[in-house]
């Protein structure tokens, strides 16, 4: 009788393992098909070098449109894309997060250098001229807009704040919107990085 429950209990266990490979990864981002490489850019750096997004082909790209003066959303999503690239460790080198800024007219390269090196020294701040920013925002799906802030903070823009990944091959694949953890964003990151045919 003992043999039989080791026997069932050894198959239950195997089935288990079996079906869990199985089942397909879910993803805390909207995963997308697209057919057409993410648009390219050059952009100056936060490290006063000209960037484009085809350098970084063999990485997942994590791009985020933000600005170094934004009060809360900007810092928020900055720290827990930061802390995704600690829970991944070492695989956090086959990734390049970029900030485009929204605010040209504010961020500098320098300011843009030091601002993201607050969150992460691997992480690029790049910047453009008003009309580069609106073209590339205009092409990612970027709504940003200029308002009246205070006297202390001088004005604020309003922006969509979702992150989102280009692939190995240069396709955007994944959207993370505002509030994905840390942890939801390394999940989705680490599958990525492991299965390049998704």
């Amino acid at each position: 009788m003992k043999r039989i429950s080791l026997i069932f209990l050894t198959i239950v266990v195997v089935l288990t393992t079996v079906l869990a490979a199985c089942t397909p990864y879910e993803f805390h981002g909207t995963i997308l098909q697209s057919n057409t490489e993410a648009a390219d850019f050059t952009l100056m750096s936060s490290n006063g070098q000209r960037v484009s997004l085809d350098n970084f082909r063999g990485k997942l790209v994590v791009l985020y449109f933000g600005y170094t003066f934004c009060p809360d959303v900007c810092p928020a999503t900055l720290v827990e894309i930061a802390g995704a690239m600690d829970i991944l460790g070492e695989d956090a080198r086959n990734i390049q997060t970029i900030m485009i800024s929204v605010d040209p007219e504010r961020d500098t390269p320098e300011q843009l250098a030091e601002y993201v090196a607050h969150f992460d020294p691997t992480f690029l701040g790049v910047t453009g001229t008003p009309e580069q920013i609106a073209e590339i925002a205009t092409l990612y799906g970027i709504y940003y807009e200029k308002h009246e802030g205070t006297a202390a903070s001088g004005y604020l823009i309003d922006h969509t704040a979702t992150v989102m990944v280009v692939d190995q091959d240069g396709y955007l694949k994944l959207l993370l919107p505002f509030g994905t953890t840390a942890q939801d964003m390394a999940d989705d990151l680490a599958y990525l990085l492991t299965d390049v045919t998704q």
